[in-house]
Order: C-alpha cells, then sequence, then structure tokens
C-alpha cells in the first residue's frame, strides 16, 4: 500500500525540474498522502569539503514557527541551575542520576543542555549520546549557564544543523499540518543562516542543490538562484 501510494506520488513530480519555493513546498504538501502528520525535511548540498576542518557547517537557530513536535529536553545541572530549568519547562533534569538513567538504556529525549560545570559528569555517557548527535556542545548554545533560556528555546523548537560527510544539511523545518506559509517562513529562516554559515575558505558555487520532502514522500528539486536571491534580500 505504501509502495502504491509513493508511486502515485511521485508520477505527480519531475524529478529533473527545478521548482520555485512556493511551488516545491506546494508539491511536498500535495503529495504527503500519509494518514499520519508527516515531517516536511529539506535537505541542502554544499559546495564545501567537510574533511577540511575550516570548511564544516553548522549551526543553531530558532525558527519562527517552530518544529511542530514537543521536544522533550533533559538538563545536566545541580543547585539553583537545576530549579532554573525545570522551571523553564524541561522534561527532566539531573547529576549523576541522570548519567545511570542513559547508562541504562534510556534516551526517552530529542536534546540535553547542561551548564559549563556538569561537563566531567556528562563525559561519561559522551560515548551513547555523541553518536546519536545528543551531546551538549557550546557551539550549538546547549553548554550554557542561561538554562532556563537554552531550554525554553528547545522547546518552541530550536534547529540545530551540520554538514555531513557528503556535504549535505539535512533539516527538518516543520510539519504538514503547519501549511505552506509557515514552512516557507521556517525553511527561508534556515537558509538565511547556512548561507551566513558559508566558510571563508570554500570556493566556487557553495549552494549546489537543494531537495524538500515530507516524511513518505517523494524528493523535490529546488531553484536555487531564486532562494539565494530571496536570501539575501
Amino acid at each position: 500500500m505504501a509502495d502504491k501510494r509513493f508511486k502515485k506520488a511521485a508520477s505527480q513530480v519531475d524529478s529533473q525540474k527545478r521548482h520555485t519555493i512556493d511551488e516545491a513546498l506546494g508539491l511536498v504538501l500535495k503529495t504527503a498522502t500519509a494518514k499520519f502528520d508527516e515531517s516536511v525535511d529539506a535537505a541542502i548540498r554544499l559546495g564545501v569539503d567537510p574533511k577540511q576542518g575550516d570548511q564544516q557547517v553548522r549551526g543553531a537557530i530558532a525558527l519562527p514557527h517552530g518544529l511542530g513536535k514537543n521536544v522533550r529536553v533533559v538538563v545536566f545541572a545541580k543547585g539553583p541551575k537545576e530549579a532554573e530549568a525545570k522551571a523553564a519547562g524541561a522534561d527532566y533534569v539531573g547529576a549523576d542520576d541522570l548519567v545511570t538513567k542513559i547508562t541504562e538504556g534510556w534516551l526517552e529525549f530529542d536534546k540535553a543542555i547542561a551548564t559549563p560545570d556538569m561537563m566531567a559528569t556528562v563525559s561519561k555517557v559522551a560515548k551513547i549520546l555523541g553518536p546519536r548527535g545528543l551531546m551538549p556542545n557550546p557551539k550549538v548554545g546547549t553548554v550554557t549557564m542561561n538554562v532556563g533560556e537554552a531550554v525554553s528555546s528547545e522547546k518552541k523548537g530550536k534547529l540545530d544543523y551540520r554538514v555531513d560527510k557528503g556535504g549535505i544539511v539535512h533539516a527538518m523545518i516543520g510539519k504538514k499540518s503547519m501549511g505552506e506559509a509557515k514552512l516557507k517562513d521556517n525553511f527561508m529562516a534556515l537558509m538565511g543562516s547556512v548561507l551566513k554559515a558559508k566558510p571563508s575558505s570554500s570556493k566556487g558555487i557553495y549552494l549546489r542543490g537543494i531537495t524538500v520532502s515530507s516524511t513518505m514522500g517523494p524528493g523535490v528539486k529546488m531553484d536555487t538562484s531564486q532562494l539565494t536571491q530571496e536570501s539575501a534580500d
């Protein structure tokens, strides 16, 4: 059934054509026919060499309309900062007890935040958190003394992104139920951040290609020239 649905959706998309932003997002929503609220994702191919340390592209951005999902946040903190995190809505706050839970296999969270003084404690589960992209990192604001602000930001739908080994940034921009206008706002915010993150050592064409898709739908290619223009405006 899923294969039939995908083939029908794919038949509505010209895999060679590069669409405007509005056309692309409209097609993604039209072909998102699963019975659940599908995520909408962007794959941004960049002209960088991720093997070079000075050509890493990563960042964090609070999307205008969030991600359309409940973000579960844990915080490694003690004392006043523990209370601050709880007041901001953290799903779980702890120290050694949180390390024990994670070591025993508990991973029911989407983001992890830590105060700087807790990083020695967090390092005990680095081999578990790291491969899953859950390790707190000061570069994306998840190692901070401002834990209340960080928790609030993550809960609203802050997006962390980084280029993978293939030179592609994969990022969720929202849910189908958000509608085209909100998805476009989120997408443009992401692109503005990615364009600003261009490494000075990157030569040639930076924005090589963009494909947007829903969880169960076909990829829709986007016209990068138009997007670069709109992001620059």
